[in-house]
């Protein structure tokens, strides 16, 4: 997660969030640094950006400006959306109040933790006899 000013287009910190996305773990040996495919909404449309992605051996899956979407993209867009109201469950953090970037950093990472132990828990109840 990278955290910017209100008056910062999403588009220009995007490159360097790429760059900082840690190694993909999972199999035997050397983890993959790149993730193969990328999937972003419409605002994300330049073919800077696409360049960028291509250059860094990710495939970017962006639907075109001023047409009417991808077919099959909202299911995985559901995601991204989802995401965001689980951690906008979290009042603090609908609405950044606080003025020092850690501490909202530090609110966020929390909110993941907690939002992950609660799946977590959900999920083993479900597995249990």
């Amino acid at each position: 997660m990278l955290t910017s000013g209100a008056n910062v287009p999403d588009i220009s910190r995007a490159v360097d969030l790429l760059d900082l996305f840690p190694p993909v773990a999972g199999r035997r040996g050397r983890p993959r640094r790149r993730f193969e495919v990328l999937l972003a909404d419409k605002g994300y449309d330049s073919e800077a950006f696409r360049q960028a992605c291509r250059e860094r051996g990710t495939e970017p899956i962006i639907a075109k400006r001023k047409t009417s979407g991808m077919r099959g993209l909202g299911k995985l867009r559901y995601v991204v959306e989802q995401t965001f109201a689980l951690l906008h469950q979290f009042r603090r953090l609908a609405v950044r109040w606080e003025r020092y970037l850690d501490i909202h950093d530090g609110l966020v990472s929390l909110a993941c933790a907690l939002i992950c132990r609660r799946r977590l828990i959900n999920w083993t109840n479900q597995r249990s006899c």
